[in-house]
């Protein structure tokens, strides 16, 4: 490498270790803890490249990226962020950021970037924001643990060229993570194809499918859903590619490995496809996100030109105790639905009632009260659950989901029941002790073993 690398890094270690790698790559290299001092070098015109943390003493790197970009037109800047959120990611691209980096990251690759850069320092030309991938238009929302985790995932996945597997209930935003991987990674410029079971429905799909993709990013949409004469084209697909390789993602409702048992998947395709796993959470597993995503919708439709409204305090506190079995999705369009029909500013409980359905909470359907029947509750329960989809037929697959919600209540409960001893529990239930083990690792149950008083 030949060129000057401007180094701006609170931690001694980092900037310890980029000095000596880029100086033994054969660069010359001037590392500060302060942005204050970056910004001096760059309007002294010093350094060909920039690799900056983003939360300093003095400041915020991203907020830099601007000013370098008007002061230093076409001089590329690496991101490198402790924060691993995909907020972060999106924020560096949008400030046309050359490259983005989650710590810790493997110094090796950060060569290899730091490379790219100064090769391009002389051809690159600041990036348009593109408006369909802006960052307020992104549900990519929410502050829970849960998200948070999500945020980790992608911000390590986004520059590699594993095949990702990305898994979820429906409306949870399966394909909207694929998006944002796609956004954010070395293949941004190229397209981003998603294949349905009729793309791939006779012997020509796959090399139409290769054709759009051209060395870009292929998500097979429902792959679980895939016939087998489907299935083996795309393995042959993944296997001989062609002249331009391009990057493998696949959305599946439910657990892939639970086809393979089932005999309904070739094992060739699921261990090619799950080289990375992510695992999308339902909306009921972040309900603290709820108000924060009802409040980025309100703004979104304020935009678009609708009335300003807020939701009350009770309102809210509906929502986050309802189901949610159409997850984001369901969120969103209620939202839209109440930004419209609502007969004041501020939303009420019983305007968010007429929408959801009544739904009282999010309960467990069994003891009704009053004494109703279970098979009368799950009655009840379903008949809402259409009703929610309007004139729409929910998601495929709700066979298996209805009953794995019934099927981790009542397990749970049961090894409540037997101070989680699993041989009771089992006896309980009448299933195989090893049956039962299997339930508890799917369902990802936490048993706690503990004396009984009886």
């Amino acid at each position: 490498m030949d060129g000057t690398v401007l180094v701006a890094d609170d931690d001694r270690t980092i900037r310890t270790v980029l000095t000596q790698a880029l100086t033994r790559a054969g660069c010359r290299v001037h590392a500060t803890s302060s942005l204050t001092t970056l910004m001096r070098w760059v309007g002294e015109g010093k350094g060909d490249a920039v690799i900056t943390d983003v939360m300093m003493p003095d400041g915020n790197g991203l907020e830099m990226l601007p000013k370098i970009n008007q002061d230093r037109p076409g001089m590329p800047v690496i991101v490198i962020s402790a924060q691993n959120t995909i907020m972060t990611a999106i924020q560096a691209e949008e400030a046309a950021a050359f490259d983005y980096l989650p710590k810790p990251f493997d110094l090796p690759d950060l060569m290899k970037r730091t490379a790219r850069a100064l090769d391009a320092r002389t051809k690159r030309a600041p990036a348009e924001p593109r408006s369909e991938d802006r960052p307020d238009e992104l549900p990519l929302v929410g502050r829970t643990a849960a998200m948070q985790g999500l945020y980790r995932v992608v911000a390590r996945l986004m520059n590699t060229d594993l095949p990702v597997l990305i898994t979820g209930e429906s409306g949870t935003g399966k394909t909207l993570i694929a998006r944002a991987i796609h956004d954010f990674s070395d293949r941004r410029t190229l397209p981003f194809v998603t294949v349905t079971p009729t793309d791939l429905a006779d012997l020509e799909g796959p090399a139409r499918v290769m054709a759009r993709a051209k060395g870009g990013t292929i998500v097979l949409d429902g792959v679980g859903d895939l016939s087998t004469d489907a299935q083996a084209r795309v393995v042959r697909m993944m296997d001989a590619p062609g002249d331009h390789v391009p990057r493998f993602m696949a959305t599946s409702l439910g657990r892939l490995a639970d086809r393979l048992e089932e005999g309904k998947l070739r094992e060739d395709l699921y261990y090619r496809l799950s080289g990375a796993v992510v695992e999308v959470p339902s909306l009921r597993a972040r309900v603290d996100d709820i108000p924060l995503l009802v409040q980025h919708f309100l703004l979104k439709a304020e935009r678009e030109g609708q009335p300003t409204r807020t939701l009350s305090e009770d309102a809210i506190e509906l929502m986050r105790a309802y189901s949610w079995p159409g997850n984001v999705r369901q969120l969103e369009n209620a939202v839209q639905r109440l930004g419209l029909t609502a007969r004041s500013s501020e939303i009420t409980r019983s305007e968010v009632e007429a929408v959801l359905g009544n739904q009282p909470e999010a309960a467990p359907v069994v003891g009704g009260g009053g004494g109703e029947t279970l098979s009368t509750s799950i009655s009840r329960h379903l008949r809402r659950y259409f009703d929610l989809h309007g004139n729409t037929l929910p998601p495929p697959g709700l066979y298996a989901r209805i009953l794995k919600e019934m099927e981790m209540p009542l397990i749970e409960i049961a090894l409540d029941a037997t101070g989680g001893n699993q041989a009771k529990c089992a006896d309980l239930l009448g299933i195989n002790r090893n049956t039962l083990r299997k339930k508890i690792t799917d369902l990802d149950i936490r048993v706690t073993r503990r004396r009984k008083l009886m």
